[in-house]
């Protein structure tokens, strides 16, 4: 997928699709190239076009997610960890129904601007896109990352499946030579319509000069397939999300279709046309094969065909909404020209924003998911963006909300509940549950008011609304918290007799509450739900073999036992606050200041 995050806007993004773009002066001389190699009449039937792009998978079928393929001109920065931290949710969750999932991230490692950055630091190309993927997959694991796959488009299986699809393409008669002049900015990677840019060339996101560039490139024909595109997209209007992207991408299409060039006669750090050695195939339809090669992991000899017999088409593509046109538009036409199944669907998500503007690597204004990580922990900085950051909208970082948020929500709302509840259960049952969770919430309306709100967490996981289930279950902390205080089992326990009784069952609502909230809320932050469902008596074993099925109320058993209460969240404190109290505290961060920035970032790479 092509995970170019380049900075620059949709309206820029591929000049080639706007005829009034780059004063041109195209020689289109349209030499289609005639093919020497066949293929089978009647290759795997999953390999072939099928309108039906959108349709529901059926439950045998894996459920095959990508992230974008981060561009490794520089390390990664919160604008890409935001969309690998919400495919991991949506990933984790359609495990937790029990579908195969197939996740698949990695990174987009050719193209001019690679080479450009390895040189600036005295590296070769190669090492340094080692040394950044390597820092993607470090990243990842900080961040509970669960991806099945991580293709780089460097390794072999991945070439030699782009010029198989190369080959396939050629084949179809979509491939053809042409001149191609225009100003050109090294840094988007893409060439610039003279009217959008600043004096002296200058491009108006990078603010660096354009170049004066004419290449005899090879060309895909994208305008043929225009009505295919159309239709494609009227019968299917699920296949771009949500509905306020379709209309742009649609918009696009309407406006008429532009071939495309596909190859780079200056760019020596790439994959070669395989007809023509002098010229490498173009980052965009190198990285979007991405997708499919990454199905080819295990595969001693990768094949084409092989590849997607292992998995596509894709269920769902996330991406940035920067990176919508190639996948909404450029990579829909490509793969029906090689006569593969198009993806379900594709998500363009949006960005973060710091002072008002889109970050971005080449900006230098990113936030660095590493120290959020460490100044906050794992689950803080997964559960802000995810229930923050409403999903498909641009969002902001603050580093006073994120505070005030993960405290309120993990600290005191979920994490204060846990431990006040066990601390009760030790002092006055030692520590084990009285009687089954079923048993204790017989003809309570409290349980049915649990029970809706996790069918309720369930289908806006299922609509990709995680701010909402996030929502939902945290309703679920609030209504316990609730009951707790309205039960007050502390003065039951008091009463002794049958008001004892009842308080003992009072805990064994609130953990039965507390344990459902773990599962529900594990895709969002799974090492705190694991550390929940430690303190409720389980294995790690037992939690890593939970199912959605695990939420449904009734659990917990008569005379489990409960461990000793600790904090499964450290309340973040700020200087101000330790200031005020005279302690010290693990955590804490900066005093916030008075007047606070916006602070944010684009979602996705580059």
């Amino acid at each position: 997928m092509a995970v170019r995050m380049n900075c620059s806007s949709l309206q820029n993004k591929l000049c080639f699709l706007n005829p009034s773009i780059l004063s041109l002066r195209s020689t289109l001389s349209h030499i289609k190239s005639k093919p020497n190699f066949h293929f089978s009449p009647n290759p795997s039937r999953r390999a072939f076009f099928c309108n039906c792009a959108t349709s529901t998978p059926s439950n045998d079928e894996p459920f095959v997610l990508t992230t974008p393929l981060y561009y490794v001109n520089a390390p990664p920065h919160m604008g890409s960890a935001y969309s690998t931290i919400a495919a991991d949710a949506i990933a984790r969750f359609q495990r937790l129904l029990e579908k195969k999932v197939i996740f698949i991230t990695g990174t987009d490692e050719h193209g001019e601007k690679i080479a450009t950055a390895a040189m600036a630091q005295g590296s070769t190309p190669n090492d340094h896109c080692n040394v950044i993927s390597q820092a993607y997959k470090t990243l990842w694991k900080d961040l509970d990352i669960s991806y099945d796959k991580f293709i780089r488009t460097t390794d072999s299986k991945h070439e030699a499946i782009v010029k198989e699809f190369y080959s396939r393409v050629l084949a179809s008669g979509d491939i053809y030579r042409a001149d191609y002049e225009g100003i050109y900015c090294v840094s988007c990677e893409e060439y610039k319509d003279e009217k959008e840019l600043l004096d002296n060339n200058c491009c108006p996101i990078h603010q660096k000069p354009c170049v004066s560039r004419k290449e005899d490139n090879y060309f895909f024909a994208l305008s043929k397939y225009q009505k295919s595109l159309e239709e494609i997209l009227n019968k299917n209007p699920n296949f771009v999300q949500p509905s306020y992207r379709l209309n742009e991408v649609q918009a696009w299409i309407k406006s008429g279709l532009r071939d495309f060039s596909i190859s780079r006669a200056s760019v020596d750090w790439g994959i070669p046309v395989p007809s023509d050695k002098t010229q490498t195939i173009y980052v965009w339809f190198d990285a979007l094969l991405g997708y499919i090669s990454a199905l080819a992991d295990g595969q001693e000899q990768p094949d084409l065909l092989n590849a997607v017999s292992s998995g596509w088409p894709a269920t769902l593509h996330l991406i940035g909404k920067d990176i919508l046109r190639f996948h909404a538009v450029y990579w829909p036409a490509m793969l029906m020209s090689a006569g593969l199944s198009l993806p379900k669907m594709v998500y363009g998500h949006g960005f973060l924003t710091k002072d008002g503007m889109k970050m971005g690597k080449s900006l230098g204004n990113t936030l660095e998911p590493n120290d959020l990580v460490s100044k906050f922990g794992t689950d803080a900085v997964r559960y802000f963006f995810l229930r923050e950051v409403e999903f498909g909208n641009d969002g902001d970082y603050s580093e006073e909300r994120f505070i005030n948020i993960v405290n309120a929500h993990l600290a005191n709302t979920i994490g204060n509940l846990l431990n006040r509840t066990l601390g009760l259960l030790k002092k006055n049952c030692q520590s084990t549950l009285a009687v089954d969770s079923a048993t204790a919430a017989e003809g309570s309306a409290f349980k049915d008011n649990v029970v809706k709100l996790v069918d309720k967490a369930r289908v806006h996981y299922e609509n990709l609304s995680l701010t909402s289930a996030c929502e939902a279950v945290l309703e679920i902390g609030n209504v316990g918290n609730s009951y707790m205080d309205e039960r007050a089992p502390w003065s039951l326990f008091k009463q002794g007799g049958t008001a004892s009784e009842e308080a003992a069952k009072d805990l064994v609502i609130i953990l039965e509450t507390v344990r459902i909230i773990a599962i529900a809320l594990s895709p969002v932050t799974p090492s705190l739900s694991w550390r929940i469902y430690a303190q409720l008596g389980y294995s790690r074993d037992q939690f890593d073999a939970a199912t959605w099925r695990d939420t449904k109320w009734g659990g917990l058993k008569g005379g489990q036992v409960m461990a000793e209460a600790q904090p499964v969240f450290a309340r973040i404190e700020n200087e101000s606050d330790v200031e005020d109290k005279g302690v010290a505290v693990s955590k804490k961060t900066p005093k916030s200041k008075k007047t606070k920035s916006k602070q944010a970032q684009e979602v996705v790479g580059a």
